[in-house]
């Protein structure tokens, strides 16, 4: 038994750094750092909007989702060759492995690179030797989950989906992402049955600028097994008794809500409440590159805005990230063991 409350707050931001976690809502195009995107833009020939990186981090300053987006997807232009996206793939499982980050669930976007012409082949195959790379150089597993962007038509992502069945044996499952608001997950049933019966797991994004009643149609309608940001869940009240009933995850991002104005300050972030109200919560880190922080800076900064989390919430959430990865029952159950050893250790 893990006496938490022998740990004390002074010990918290290296123990949270030092645990072993999951990241399971990570945009590998949300990965790519400005000093990649002019080093790829040069490589490429690829002309950018932006004089230099300074430029482009100023850009950075975002009032919703959509205007996030718009210079996400003009990022994501350098990508056209397999190196290309072996290359942002691998410097992200390398933060990450730094970040004791054992297990990684990543997102893709193929139409964002089809739609200008780069080959799926090219994409997947880069992806996935850079994850391959990770488990033999870092141990990292990494699972790679295929997004439609919903702002597209359902016909778009069967399209998609066709590309993708060749390599299916590259990723895990499926996901639904882009802007959120006027796109309700009932828009893409058809596709997400047939993914179904394909054996692919279904993640979908619901409730971060759309209301709760997204995150309820992605369950009933998508059959969703994890709701990636769900926050505002807490404006129904049989919406998460529901949740924390048939514990459906939720994977949550505090630095993402925080620049996307979902809530005005770290301060106020509902992460304590969904804790308290017996959720699946985890924590994750978005696209990093934009929103200010790699999943460590997450946590370190997310516990420091709210002091109410303490150690026993540390473990929560980590032990939630193993519980709600799309792993076999043994090998969640050995990152389990090592992070009751990191806080047996801390309270010693």
């Amino acid at each position: 038994m893990i006496d938490f409350d022998a740990i004390p707050r002074a010990a918290l931001p290296a123990l949270l750094r030092r645990m072993p976690k999951a990241e399971l809502h990570i945009h590998i195009e949300g990965s790519l750092e400005p000093e990649m995107i002019f080093k790829l833009a040069q490589r490429n020939g690829v002309k950018l909007a932006y004089p230099s990186v300074e430029a482009l981090r100023e850009a950075y300053a975002f009032t919703d989702l959509q205007s996030f987006l718009d210079i996400y997807y003009a990022g994501a232009s350098v990508l056209l060759k397999e190196q290309d996206f072996f290359d942002m793939a691998f410097a992200y499982l390398e933060r990450a492995a730094a970040d004791n980050v054992v297990h990684a669930e990543v997102f893709f976007d193929p139409q964002t690179h089809t739609d200008r012409g780069v080959p799926f082949e090219t994409m997947i195959v880069g992806l996935e030797h850079a994850t391959r790379r990770a488990k033999a150089e870092f141990g990292l597993s990494a699972s790679l989950i295929l997004c439609f962007l919903r702002h597209l038509s359902e016909d778009a992502a069967f399209a998609t989906l066709e590309q993708a069945i060749p390599y299916r044996h590259h990723f895990i499952g499926v996901g639904l992402d882009s802007s959120e608001r006027g796109h309700p997950p009932e828009k893409f049933a058809r596709v997400f049955a047939r993914c179904r019966e394909l054996g692919l797991h279904v993640v979908a994004h619901a409730g971060e600028e759309g209301p709760p009643a997204y995150i309820e149609t992605a369950l009933d309608m998508l059959k969703a097994q994890r709701i990636d940001h769900g926050v505002r869940c807490v404006e129904s009240p049989a919406l998460v008794q529901r949740l924390a009933r048939e514990r459906v995850p939720l994977t949550v991002c505090p630095l993402s809500n925080v620049k996307l104005r979902v809530f005005d300050t770290m301060a106020r972030h509902n992460l304590p409440a969904l804790l308290e109200a017996g959720l699946v919560a985890t924590l994750n880190s978005d696209d990093p590159a934009y929103f200010g922080g790699y999943i460590n800076t997450n946590f370190v900064e997310t516990f420091a805005a709210l002091p109410q989390l303490g150690a026993r919430h540390a473990y929560q959430l980590a032990r939630n990230s193993f519980d709600a990865s799309f792993v076999d029952a043994a090998q969640r159950q050995r990152w389990v063991d090592q992070l009751d050893a990191a806080f047996t250790a801390a309270a010693h």
